[in-house]
């Protein structure tokens, strides 16, 4: 049994993969699970995520919770003192200061769970998340199913030809390939 004085554990999970793996299906799942436990909970998603609504992290399937759209990541420090949980999406959206933060927040003892593609649409490590990985004390790696060959697939390709590192997009614009096929379609487009 704990006791109201009970030390108060923070600590950093990690939900990483491809698109369409379901990362924020995941963080939602969690973050209810938190709430069902009457848990004080505050989520945050990046402002420039505005694919499924402005307001709320949306899965692929249109699964959903309220959340604070921000800019800045240190907006996230400003969270009530009795917050238990704190939940981000779309992580590598964020810049690398999201890494401070995180710990700044597990260290006051809270817990807090952050979802985001590890790679982009290149294969290289993306944004923040790399070096969340390093610090997490729990890390889940979920897999889609490549559209191709029907193996795990670890790789967001994009469909498009923009070059830009960030281009918001669904089904339309990306597509879940393994590692095999991946490699395939981006020596093809070479």
């Amino acid at each position: 049994m704990f006791s109201e004085n009970a030390k108060k554990s923070g600590c950093i999970e990690v939900i990483c993969g491809s698109m369409f793996s379901g990362k924020t299906e995941e963080l939602i799942r969690r973050l209810k699970r938190a709430q069902f436990a009457n848990q004080k909970i505050e989520i945050f998603k990046p402002a420039v995520d505005t694919r499924y609504s402005d307001m709320d992290v949306v899965s692929h399937d249109l699964h959903s919770i309220p959340c604070t759209p921000i800019k800045d990541v240190s907006k996230i420090l400003g969270v009530a003192d009795d917050v238990q949980v704190v939940g981000i999406d779309e992580a590598q959206f964020f810049d690398e200061r999201l890494v401070e933060v995180a710990q700044a927040l597990a260290n006051r003892g809270v817990r807090v769970i952050v979802a985001g593609l590890d790679t982009d649409y290149l294969g290289k490590p993306f944004g923040p998340i790399p070096a969340l990985l390093a610090v997490a004390e729990d890390v889940q790696k979920v897999h889609a199913i490549c559209v191709k060959c029907g193996s795990l697939a670890n790789h967001s390709h994009r469909l498009s030809h923009s070059k830009k590192l960030v281009v918001l997009g669904e089904k339309d614009v990306y597509e879940p390939l393994c590692r095999q096929c991946y490699n395939e379609v981006m020596a093809a487009e070479k």
